[in-house]
């Protein structure tokens, strides 16, 4: 049988634009996701060494550190108030400003929707993995925020640049001579996180905010379904006109827009608890029971301590480098001080944020229902606080939007100064990025981004590899620094008088 090439034509142009976009990325995406997530069976249970690798890391700088996530909290809280902050150290942002930029990166879907997922397919003691993950992760993220603060590069205007790749070529050069090593992990690094912010960090994100547009107005009847480009064209101009200013722009924006969606969660989440306040030590009491349990429909505790892991190393990325991007254009003299305020963020994104929807979905008994794996993460923690409040879901769909701005706003900073880092620090190749980030928010509210999601999930967790490399092979230094910075505050020698 033979089809003539205009019958060719005619079924081509048939095809949906997202079909042909699968058709063309499917292969590519499935090769590239097979190697970052490749998985090993333990008890019947897929565990990705990648999530093995995150918190392995974390486990390491825990013990190395001494349990500093322990033991750093009060002072971090100390730097964030500004009772160590002096107006003339080089930086360009506040300790608070950095926090909340790095933040609005991580607290997010991962919050809303993965919590659900994790409770769905590891049942209720997911939640206690999630937070042991969440506790290691803030070690990971004050080893990797210390050197992003350290080997940051200073600009004569007063700008800094700094991150992984900054202290992947330049302290792996000086640890251990090997200048073409490191210089080799932070190009890998360049790349995987410029993948990582156009594809996570943004077109899924507006993609995801259009969606929920659409479930609250209408679902598939609504008007919006056939405007997607138009909600995206907004974004985009809402995004470009905060990401021109650079990180002085986005960190006003997100150290007031952070605070106020975190706040509304919470509050929201503050009344469902109380009104089923009877109930709350038998939902922690199965939170336990079920993350010990031998249980084979959720694959017990193997299950719950795989899936709770992943989730949590999905939602804080820490150990992934990303955020040490952000806290590196702090303002202080001390690279050890935003170590310390990095710890915070998973404990805010994970042992709070995560916890407290998790007891939700627990007390409601949502994640039990027959349809729980149907209606997708978002969806179970709408129902969820529903039962309490049948108006939530309009604010949920508020929070996600206003979740999803706050990420692609830090997400282009990341790939900003990746790119930047790529072309030597230009200006005009930064510039380049943040409009090509710009039509590509309008891309990812308009079509569908299963193939592009599944290669940029892979970029943002290639991003690990050797950033966590590197974390191990300047661990000596890491500890050094930290301590050392520790044993000063504790001295005398660095004090509260260089507050403002």
């Amino acid at each position: 049988m033979t089809i003539s090439g205009a019958a060719v034509n005619q079924l081509f142009l048939a095809q949906s634009i997202d079909d042909r976009i699968a058709e063309v990325l499917d292969p590519i995406s499935s090769a590239i996701e097979g190697v970052v997530f490749y998985s090993v069976s333990v008890a019947g249970v897929d565990l990705p060494l990648i999530v093995l690798w995150l918190v392995s890391a974390g486990l390491f700088f825990t013990v190395y550190l001494g349990f500093l996530n322990l033991r750093g909290p009060k002072h971090a809280l100390e730097l964030v108030r500004g009772q160590y902050t002096n107006p003339d150290d080089a930086g360009e942002v506040t300790h608070f400003q950095a926090l909340a930029t790095a933040v609005s990166g991580t607290v997010g879907l991962g919050n809303i929707a993965g919590v659900a997922v994790a409770i769905t397919l590891g049942g209720p003691g997911a939640t206690v993995w999630m937070i042991i993950a969440g506790f290691l992760g803030m070690s990971s993220k004050m080893a990797e925020c210390t050197l992003g603060v350290k080997y940051r590069r200073e600009r004569a205007d007063g700008t800094v640049s700094g991150g992984p790749m900054y202290y992947l070529e330049r302290g792996i050069a000086e640890v251990t001579g090997r200048v073409r090593a490191g210089k080799t992990l932070a190009i890998l690094f360049s790349i995987s996180c410029i993948g990582g912010s156009i594809g996570a960090g943004n077109m899924f994100q507006a993609n995801q905010a259009t969606a929920q547009i659409i479930a609250v107005t209408g679902g598939a009847d609504s008007p919006i379904v056939a405007l997607r480009w138009v909600v995206g064209l907004v974004f985009a101009i809402l995004v470009g006109a905060v990401i021109i200013g650079g990180i002085k722009s986005i960190a006003r924006v997100t150290e007031k827009l952070v605070p106020i969606m975190a706040a509304t969660y919470l509050l929201a989440a503050v009344v469902v608890i109380g009104a089923n306040l009877p109930a709350v030590p038998a939902a922690f009491a199965e939170i336990l029971r079920s993350a010990f349990a031998f249980d084979s429909v959720t694959g017990g505790i193997i299950g719950a301590l795989i899936v709770g892991f992943q989730r949590a190393a999905f939602s804080n990325e820490a150990g992934i480098g990303s955020a040490a991007i952000a806290h590196s254009a702090v303002k202080t003299s001390h690279p050890s001080t935003e170590g310390h305020v990095a710890l915070l963020e998973p404990f805010v994104d994970t042992i709070i944020v995560c916890t407290m929807t998790a007891l939700i979905i627990v007390i409601s008994g949502a994640y039990l229902d027959e349809a729980a794996g149907e209606l997708g993460g978002v969806a179970l923690t709408s129902a969820a606080f529903e039962t309490v409040l049948p108006w939530f879901p309009n604010v949920l769909a508020v929070a996600v939007i206003a979740f999803a701005f706050s990420t692609m706003l830090t997400w282009s900073y990341y790939g900003m100064k990746a790119t930047g880092y790529l072309f030597n620090d230009s200006e005009t190749a930064e510039t380049v990025f943040k409009v090509l980030f710009c039509i590509f928010v309008i891309v990812g509210a308009s079509l569908a981004l299963g193939p592009v999601i599944g290669i940029s999930d892979s970029m943002l967790f290639l991003m690990a590899i050797p950033n966590v490399l590197g974390m191990y092979i300047m661990a000596r230094l890491i500890k050094r620094e930290i301590l050392g910075y520790r044993a000063r505050v504790l001295s005398g020698e660095i004090t509260k008088v260089e507050q403002v």
